[in-house]
Order: C-alpha cells, then sequence, then structure tokens
C-alpha cells in the first residue's frame, strides 16, 4: 500500500470512531412507528369503505326471499307463455335529447296481430337501479303498441317488456340493447 492510502484508512478509522453514536431503538419509537402504520391502514380503509358506501346503489330486489318463494310460479308462466308461440318484436330508438321510443309489435303464433293488451315496459341500467324508468305504452295500431321516456342517457339498458290481458300476465321478455 502506498503512504498516503494507508493515512487515509487510519483518518477515515478516526472519524469513525469520533462521530456520535445513533440513538438507540427505544419501546417509545416502535410503538409510534406501530401506531403510524395502523393509522395509515385504517385511515385507508374508512375511506374506500365510505366510498363504496355511497356509490352502492341497492338491492336488486327489495325482498329477496318472497322473490325466491315465487320462483316456481315464474316457471310456470314462461311455460304457459312457450306454448302460446307469440311472436313479439320491439324496436328501440334514442335521440340526441334524451327520449327514448320504444315499439311494439305482437303477433299471434298464426301472425294475427293481438289487441287488448296492457303493455309495460322497464329500461334498466345494468349497473345503476337508480337510472331505471318506466314505460306505459298505448296501442296505437292493432298489435302496435307505442311509449316513450324521457332523460334516457346513452349506453347499455336491459329493456324489459310485460304483456298481461286482465290480472294474468301473458308475455315477458328481457332484452339487453346498446343506445347511442
Amino acid at each position: 500500500m502506498k503512504p498516503n492510502a494507508r493515512h487515509g484508512v487510519i483518518e477515515m478509522a478516526r472519524n469513525i470512531e469520533l462521530s456520535p453514536p445513533k440513538k438507540p431503538l427505544t419501546g417509545r419509537t416502535v410503538l409510534l412507528y406501530l401506531l403510524a402504520f395502523f393509522g395509515v391502514v385504517i385511515g385507508v380503509n374508512v375511506i374506500m369503505m365510505a366510498l363504496a358506501i355511497g356509490t352502492l346503489p341497492g338491492l336488486e330486489t327489495e325482498k329477496p326471499y318472497q322473490a325466491g318463494i315465487g320462483y316456481n310460479a315464474e316457471i310456470a308462466a314462461a311455460r304457459a307463455q312457450a306454448t302460446r308461440h307469440w311472436r313479439v318484436t320491439s324496436h328501440l330508438d334514442r335521440d340526441a335529447s334524451g327520449r327514448a321510443l320504444l315499439k311494439v309489435d305482437a303477433r299471434s303464433g298464426e301472425g294475427t296481430p293481438l289487441t287488448g293488451l296492457v303493455v309495460t315496459a322497464r329500461l334498466a341500467r345494468p349497473t345503476d337501479q337508480r337510472a331505471d324508468r318506466a314505460i306505459s305504452l298505448t296501442e296505437r295500431e292493432t298489435g302496435s303498441y307505442l311509449g316513450e321516456a324521457t332523460e334516457v342517457a346513452p349506453g347499455v339498458w336491459d329493456v324489459e317488456l310485460d304483456a298481461d290481458r286482465g290480472a294474468e300476465r301473458m308475455f315477458r321478455s328481457r332484452n339487453r340493447v346498446t343506445l347511442e
């Protein structure tokens, strides 16, 4: 080794010995670190819970138990609907102002127009129940029903159609559409 290099190592060792000792890790410091860590974790959890609860639209069904009990009746109604062989077509248009027009044509299995039905529709937003719109359709021509809804936003919607005759539901369908 060169004499200057050795002198530099000795000088470095002296500097190390002369530097003030670091503070020892005390119980108080560990406690403060733990409290700060868990305080941040709990704070973030509280914020995330508040955001999640604030954006939750609610339940899909208000009374899920009763809906479960009525499931067999739904199956029977669907079987009865299938035996009728009705052909029901619908067309939904939305204009720039947000007004949506729904036209439904209902025909029997033989092709004759179905009249005297009470046709209702619901535009359901799959992501937010608060945006749902109900539409009452009126018979404009024989077997042709027309209705409209306002303030319909563009995007994905479920069109739920019900056709009743008296107290009996004769037809039900649910179709997903995308409105521009």
